[in-house]
């Protein structure tokens, strides 16, 4: 890979480049899949990615081929420059400068087949044991290992090595006539040490499922407080991310949060972070397209808005900080003080929610959408499960009223996340 990349940079140079980027990766997934609660399949699958970046004149292109060999990177290289002469100019494009040259090992000790076979196998036995009127519509569990290699031609370069395994199940309860609502969930491991059935909110999930046969509608519209569990991390999370916090919100001027760096923007309980360093995230992110490395970055701290989550393009078009990494997938919050079941008993009518589905907020920061797989919470007691629910709020207000954030976190390789208490939410029947 790094010959290959090596090879790229040197080719779009000669053939005019001012500035460019190549980033070659090859990788390998072999993979179990279960279908109703059974093997369908098992493959093997492999990848191989170029991804060339040029700026020429101020003028930007990127070029991406799933090709390593050198007749398809010579073409690659030619589309690349040739995709300039259209563009327009541009002074906010740029590459990262030199820094430390890094390799990086995230290796998992290699992959083992049989046991990743046994486990797969040890689940579906405790799904059919444990929660016999689960049905796992679909489950892959799989073994990933890749290369990549980075280049700039300021002479920047990474080397990455990385194994995880990963699995992901989708899953309803049926009993007769009746069905839950649809529901995922996904790991990213380092290692087979623990059964797939304890790790995450899997369980939990299950669990959650089979109850929810038995749902109802939730008796008219009032406002309280919803507890977001760490399932549902596109409600609160993902949606400040994109919202008030990216390039794009950022550039386009949209966000309520652009002139706010340094102030306070949520309740002192939240601190907010992309962590792709943290200990339990499986192979997160090392470097940046940009070309920088990655460093864990605070969002929010104690509530005051530190970071946003800029690019370099980014932080150039608007004049902002750079965040530290792209890994916006790798997001984390700290934990608070209150035990979970201890801000369940607070709640005197209120929800537990697991999935939202909805839009966008608009410049207000006003959300509506529907609460899935959620749970009616009254006098301090979770009790029924929910029939899909509204809910509508102003994410803004609301990040200013968070009563409690549990102590307990769960952890699934890819997000480490507690339990999160909101008032002032509107609930009601659809």
């Amino acid at each position: 890979m790094k010959e290959i990349a090596a090879y790229a940079l040197d080719a779009l140079l000669k053939a005019g480049a001012d500035k460019a980027v190549c980033r070659a990766a090859r990788g390998r997934k072999d993979e179990f899949n279960v279908e109703a609660n059974k093997f369908t399949l098992l493959r093997t699958l492999f990848n191989d990615t170029l991804y060339l970046k040029v700026i020429k004149d101020h003028k930007k292109a990127v070029t991406v081929v799933n090709k390593l060999d050198k007749d398809s990177i010579d073409r690659a290289v030619a589309d690349c420059v040739s995709l300039t002469a259209s563009a327009q100019a541009d002074e906010a494009e740029d590459i990262a400068g030199k820094t430390e040259n890094k390799t990086f090992d995230q290796r998992a000790g290699g992959s083992d087949m049989d046991a990743l076979f046994r486990r797969t196998k040890d689940f579906l036995e405790q799904v059919r044991g444990e929660f016999p009127k689960i049905v796992l519509e679909g489950m892959t569990s799989e073994f990933n290992s890749g290369k990549t290699a980075y280049a700039n031609s300021n002479g920047v370069e990474f080397l990455n090595d990385t194994e995880n395994y990963y699995v992901t199940t989708s899953f309803a309860a049926k009993d007769g006539e009746k069905a839950s609502s649809f529901n995922f969930h996904g790991l990213n491991l380092s290692s087979l040490t623990r059964p797939f059935m304890d790790l995450g909110m899997q369980r939990t999930l299950f669990d959650e499922s089979v109850r929810s046969l038995d749902a109802r509608m939730v008796d008219g519209k009032f406002t309280g407080k919803v507890i977001v569990t760490p399932a549902c991390d596109d409600m609160i999370w993902q949606t400040i991310l994109g919202c008030f916090l990216s390039d794009m919100s950022m550039i386009e001027g949209t966000s309520r949060w652009k002139d706010s760096l340094g102030t306070k923007v949520a309740d002192s309980k939240l601190t907010f972070r992309a962590s792709p360093l943290h200990p339990s995230v499986v192979s997160g992110e090392r470097f940046t397209l940009d070309g920088f490395e990655s460093r864990d970055t605070d969002f929010i701290s104690n509530g005051v808005l530190t970071s946003f989550a800029l690019s370099l393009y980014g932080a150039n078009k608007t004049g902002k900080p750079r965040a530290g990494n792209t890994a916006f997938g790798n997001i984390e919050v700290a934990a608070g003080d209150t035990p979970l079941a201890d801000m369940i008993k607070s709640i005197d009518r209120g929800i537990l929610l697991n999935r939202f589905s909805g839009g966008s907020p608009g410049p207000s920061g006003d959300i509506s959408g529907v609460a899935k797989n959620s749970f009616l919470i009254e006098n301090g007691k979770v009790t029924d499960a929910l029939k899909e629910t509204m809910v509508s709020f102003n994410i803004v207000d609301v990040l200013m009223n968070i009563p409690a954030i549990s102590r307990e976190r769960c952890e699934n390789g890819v997000t480490v996340l507690p339990w999160c208490c909101f008032d002032g939410i509107t609930i009601s029947p659809p």
